[in-house]
């Protein structure tokens, strides 16, 4: 690639984002050379963000199971037997006492979940408070509990909701293969209405549920059609739960994975590309593929709702290993707490990994 044309995408990463993406335009993006393509979304990535600063949250289910959807990726339909517990909503003290524990463990958001079609309105009341408390706290607040009407949405907000999240999982087109009880209008309106209240938007989706190569790109489309981009795109690898229609499904292979998170970046250059869902699974090699090719926000502790994280003195290792660090932020009321818990266990793990570089064993010399 010429010196001409790296200069011309350099010009091309800063300029305003686009909502007006063809499908044809994403899927050239997709089929570009593996190293043109990463190279492309690191400028796009470096001239909105700091490139080794990601911004870490913590999620909490606060209510489990039972949930009435057919989303054929979720353990927690009640639809198929997965072998998980029905819980219910857990109470105000509990979720505050885990959002002050992810707050020491350097947090800056704490999202809350609940398996819900949609919130009935004597439990909004409660998660009403809780939103209230954790905000409190000083962190960012973010919540998914299904579909939400305009006037539910107004509500969180005013209760001091940040984000409320809402994925679109697939393309239109292969939506049906996976959900057949909420359709692709209703989680839209749901998104219009999060937004209309003037709350910030979390919305992505799943990859790796059988859709073929132009389904991903087509989710990322309608994403990148939404008028202003969702600050926040999780990008999930599908964790095959067992007693889910799609436990035996195909694995994705990873580079395609590492491709869609670039092609996000390159669509979405001013929101933060979340590597969501199925991290557990995934090797530090293909991490630091994620993080080098747009992502720059993560899940950080032990569970995702009902299945499993990378532990947190693992993520401190990787971040150590790659010279990564918490993102800074200047709203919340306690911001250099909060920073400084992760980033001293950053340090200290940076420290070890350097003595024992130093080190030798004296009985093989």
């Amino acid at each position: 690639m010429s010196d001409l044309m790296h200069a011309t995408q350099a010009d091309e990463a800063r300029k305003p984002p686009r909502h007006d993406w063809s499908l044809g335009e994403i899927e050239a993006l997709f089929a570009l050379p593996f190293n043109d393509l990463l190279f492309r979304a690191q400028q796009v990535h470096r001239a909105h963000f700091d490139a080794n600063a990601v911004q870490v949250s913590t999620l909490l289910s606060i209510k489990t199971g039972a949930c009435p959807e057919d989303c054929k990726y979720c353990p927690q339909s009640g639809h198929y037997a997965t072998g998980l517990d029905k819980e219910k909503l857990l109470e105000i003290e509990k979720v505050v006492a885990q959002a002050k524990a992810a707050q020491e463990a350097g947090a800056s958001r704490f999202c809350m979940g609940a398996a819900w079609r949609s919130p009935r309105e004597k439990d909004l009341d409660v998660v009403l408070e809780m939103v209230s408390q954790v905000k409190a706290l000083g962190l960012e607040t973010c919540m998914t509990l299904g579909m939400v009407d305009g006037a539910q949405a107004s509500r969180l907000a005013a209760a001091g909701l940040d984000y409320y999240n809402h994925n679109l999982d697939t393309s239109p087109d292969y939506y049906g293969e996976i959900i057949t009880t909420r359709t692709y209008a209703d989680r839209l309106e749901t998104l219009a209405n999060v937004r209309e209240a003037g709350m910030k938007v979390c919305s992505g989706g799943i990859l790796g549920m059988g859709e073929a190569p132009r389904d991903r790109a087509a989710l990322l489309q309608q994403l990148a059609r939404l008028e202003p981009h969702p600050e926040s795109v999780p990008i999930n690898m599908l964790v095959k739960v067992p007693g889910t229609p799609l436990e035996n499904v195909e694995d994705l292979d990873p580079i395609e994975f590492i491709r869609a998170i670039a092609v996000a970046r390159i669509l979405m250059p001013a929101s933060h590309v979340r590597l969501s869902a199925g991290r557990e699974q995934m090797d530090e090699s293909t991490q630091a593929l994620a993080f080098l090719a747009g992502a720059n926000s993560i899940f950080y502790g032990d569970r995702l709702l009902t299945t499993g994280n990378p532990q947190a003195t693992r993520d401190r290792a990787l971040f150590a290993k790659l010279g990564l660090h918490p993102e800074r932020r200047s709203t919340c009321q306690d911001d250099a707490q909060q920073q400084s818990s992760l980033e001293g266990a950053l340090a200290r793990q940076t420290s070890q990994a350097r003595s024992a570089a130093l080190a030798y064993d004296a009985t093989q010399a």
